[in-house]
């Protein structure tokens, strides 16, 4: 690479200072026979010959090949990095690779992409598909984009998932490799990486659990009503195809559907949705069109009435499944819901000394965060209580997960908190012998070798904090080629999700594909996690296949720890 190209290049992982303008700092020029290699450097990594460009936010290598120590960072098929590799070399593009013909797609998914390709046929812009976990939403989706990009002549395809990227973006590409990418330029990112693909034209877009759109106040949400062309009139947006088992908590969390509803109930976008007040207008389509919404203290809230909101779920669900060719497919698992069941843990008595210390401590907090309305007191105290209830019950937790190892089981154990609960589990668990996978703390560990070595039985235990996207169930097609180890897996809460929509993508983890994996709440006896684990026990059975069928849990919970004054996103905000 010449010093011309090099100048005003800076090496290293990290961008320019703040303030540098990118109109300084020109792409370097290829010189003949030479392109431009983009390298997936990791942030704060410094790689000889990687050179950060803030011009395309990513690190560049010039050359007429790329050397074999920069070759490990050279993006895969389908990712962001090839899609700018082959914009900068237009001439000189990477091919993508043929179809494998590794999966082959059952009926179910067929049916759901034959679905899809008839809404976009009819002028649709937008399909929810909405199967349970396990059903095959993956392969349904890329079948029915290419279906759809094949009708409409479309050119380019978006794919955004949810994280662990280290899993979720393999998992998507090399489904996309083995199907086939069906004559269209595929990118896959992640939610968090909404800003790296603003630029560019989309004409079909999948939006994996799309349940992270629910709050329309967020960075995230401002850049997907930009990609998504979320204002935009009917005929002029790309055709979305959003996927997720759990929808929302209510109907009034569904605002990335408004385009479906809008376009079902015959009206504008303008109807339904605002730049700077999105989730103010579209509360207010849905009251427009007889849901039921009641003023609060924080704004619009669904109903309270039980007979109002059973029929309010009926309309939200029915201006989708009744549009013809219907806008929605819903399927439940053909193998059963989850057996779902509290696990009952009896405190020895210097534990319950302790319990009911924190309990009094916590409950004393509550009552002066609510009297002086200090909500992010009240935040943080519930937050405290929770890791210190959890880590209290830790031992029980190994001791139960070691029981079921002899058994010859392998035990996924969900956790939302990494010091007071993932980190004392997993490493109390390996001190007795037993081997742990653990997918928690970001850049921590390698989430899919992690998720392999519990997939082969390597390790008999996972402990995790994702809620969706990654599969650890019983025979699964691993991407070599071999099959996941056919041990039964059986699933414990920890700490039991507030949330029954998180709970229902946590057990979906390990019951899919026609593995059925029973699941159970760990709660202490005799104190409010006991009455708490009760009812996350209902919801998360009732959060299969309704929208807002969460909601009454979630004010249940709030109320039975003095919370039922704080917003009901204190007790669901960590799911986004």
């Amino acid at each position: 690479m010449s010093s011309r190209r090099r100048s005003g290049a800076r090496r290293g992982g990290a961008p320019g200072r703040r303030g540098t303008s990118r109109q300084e700092r020109p792409l370097p020029v290829a010189g003949p026979g030479e392109r431009l290699w983009v390298l997936d450097v990791p942030y704060g990594t410094q790689v000889d010959g990687a050179t950060w460009h803030p011009a395309v936010r990513t690190h560049l290598y010039v050359g007429r090949a790329l050397p074999a120590h920069l070759a490990p960072y050279s993006p895969g098929p389908f990712t962001l990095g090839r899609f700018v590799e082959n914009t900068l070399n237009p001439d000189d593009r990477v091919p993508d690779p043929e179809p494998t013909d590794d999966l082959e797609p059952r009926r179910l998914q067929f049916e759901a992409a034959d679905a899809i390709a008839a809404r976009a046929a009819a002028g649709g812009r937008q399909f929810l598909l909405a199967d349970e976990p396990g059903v095959g939403k993956t392969i349904s989706a890329v079948l029915g984009a290419t279906a759809v990009g094949d009708l409409r002549g479309a050119r380019r395809v978006l794919v955004v998932a949810d994280r662990p990227a280290a899993i979720t973006i393999g998992h998507w590409c090399r489904t996309i490799t083995a199907l086939g990418h069906g004559g269209l330029e595929w990118v896959v990112i992640t939610w968090d990486r909404l800003d790296k693909v603003t630029d560019h034209t989309w004409d079909v877009i999948i939006a994996d659990e799309a349940h992270a759109l629910r709050r329309t106040t967020t960075k995230r949400w401002k850049l997907w009503a930009r990609i998504s062309g979320h204002g935009r009139a009917h005929d002029q947006a790309p055709f979305v195809i959003a996927t997720t088992a759990t929808p929302g908590h209510t109907p009034l969390e569904l605002p990335y559907l408004a385009p479906a509803y809008a376009q079902a109930l015959g009206e504008p976008m303008r109807e339904w949705t605002s730049a700077t007040k999105a989730g103010e207008t579209f509360t207010a389509a849905l009251e427009r069109h007889g849901v039921g919404v009641e003023q609060g203290r924080h704004g619009g809230t669904w109903t309270t009435d039980p007979a109002r909101r059973a029929a309010d779920l009926e309309l939200v669900r029915g201006w989708l499944d009744e549009e013809r060719p219907p806008a929605m497919l819903h399927r439940a698992a053909p193998w059963g819901p989850v057996p779902i069941s509290g696990m009952p843990v009896e405190l020895t008595p210097a534990e319950r000394t302790t319990y009911q210390a924190e309990w009094g401590e916590f409950c004393r907090e509550m009552d002066l965060a609510r009297r002086g309305r200090n909500a992010a007191k009240g935040r943080a105290a519930l937050l405290r209580f929770r890791q210190k209830a959890g880590l209290i019950r830790v031992d029980s937790t190994v001791a139960w997960i070691a029981q079921q190892v002899e058994a010859e089981r392998q035990v996924a154990c969900s956790v939302e908190f990494v010091a007071t609960a993932a980190d004392p589990i997993a490493d109390r668990l390996r001190d007795s012998g037993i081997e742990v996978a653990t997918i928690y703390g970001r850049d921590r560990f390698d989430p899919e070798a992690e998720r392999l070595r519990f997939q082969t039985g390597e390790a008999k235990v996972c402990v995790f904090t994702t809620v969706a996207s990654i599969s650890l169930h019983a025979g699964e097609t691993l991407a070599d080629g071999r099959r996941a180890s056919t041990e039964p897996r059986v699933g414990v809460f920890h700490q039991a999700r507030f949330s029954g929509i998180a709970g229902r993508q946590v057990t979906g983890r390990t019951h899919r594909d026609h593995q059925v994996s029973p699941w159970h709440i760990a709660y202490a006896e005799e104190t409010v996690e006991e009455q708490v684990g009760k009812v996350m026990v209902e919801r998360i059975a009732a959060a299969s296949d309704t929208v807002g069928g969460d909601t009454t849990g979630l004010a249940d919970v709030a109320r039975l720890l003095g919370a039922d004054w704080l917003p009901t996103t204190t007790l669901t905000e960590d799911d986004a």
